[in-house]
């Protein structure tokens, strides 16, 4: 790789700021006649496959060797040892309903691991970015983790199951003990937005199953940089190709692997 990390980091957000600036127009006219489904609740537009014909393309010219592994397909396969992941509207369903909570989602991984991450929330216009070993910034304003020492101090966020409904009651019982022993449960709709909430301290924790690669890569560094922990639910250390994502502030993360635990 001839280009440095900050190189390429500051070449790819030219080309997220083109693909937000698509998405943030179209959802002034978007309507709900052009949902497509992709499975049961699961959802997906124009908008989705646009914004991400952008952003792979685009990423493609600032990194020519890396593979691409994106939500909608678009682009070419991963390969051995540099990778794009990308979600070009995670939060689909809150974008299609007009509720302006989404983002972008973008990691460049090398072999398993993310080197760089870029969350984008459009709404609000908070770019989120980290690289490996450089801190996580917000607007290019250095980001930290929550200080809250235990779970009676914090705001937990989770996603709701919404196509895999087997492990429900594992589910509930979870938010049952942590209504008890939190401030509070919130559900936003985008794990991305999730991740670096947790990673600028607004959200202690977030946890959530069922997700993939592209909603969680970008934010799993972003939350590590910012001197948080991610992990899966009990622990395990493949939160970004697992099924389990458990991201915190860190001095809370055991008080979660055991609510969780319990549980599960």
């Amino acid at each position: 790789m001839e280009k440095n990390l900050n190189e390429i980091l500051d070449q790819s957000l030219v080309v997220i700021e083109q693909a937000a600036d698509f998405i943030s127009a179209e959802f002034k006219t978007i309507s709900k006649d052009q949902i497509e489904y992709k499975g049961f609740n699961d959802l997906v537009s124009y908008v989705d496959k646009g914004a991400e014909k952008i952003l792979v393309e685009g990423l493609q010219k600032v990194l020519p060797e890396a593979g691409i592994l994106a939500e909608e397909g678009t682009g070419k396969q991963a390969n051995e040892k540099y990778t794009w992941i990308i979600d070009p509207v995670d939060g689909t369903t809150n974008y299609l309903h007009g509720l302006p909570i989404f983002a972008i989602s973008v990691a460049l991984m090398e072999n398993d691991q993310p080197i760089i991450g870029v969350v984008y929330e459009i709404n609000r216009r908070e770019v989120f970015t980290a690289i490996l070993d450089g801190g996580a910034f917000c607007n290019d304003k250095p980001i930290h983790v929550s200080s809250a020492k235990n779970l009676g101090e914090s705001l937990i966020a989770t996603g709701f199951p919404y196509y895999d409904f087997g492990k429900m009651e594992n589910y509930l019982s979870i938010l049952h003990s942590l209504m008890k022993t939190s401030h509070g449960l919130r559900r936003l709709g985008s794990a991305a937005v999730d991740l670096v909430y947790v990673a600028c301290g607004r959200f202690e924790g977030f946890f959530e199953y069922n997700l993939k690669p592209w909603d969680v890569a970008a934010g799993t560094l972003i939350v590590r940089e910012a001197g948080g922990m991610v992990t899966e639910f009990e622990g395990g250390d493949n939160p970004i190709f697992g099924k389990e994502i458990l991201a915190s502030n860190g001095t809370i993360h055991e008080s979660m692997i055991e609510t969780i635990s319990k549980h599960w």
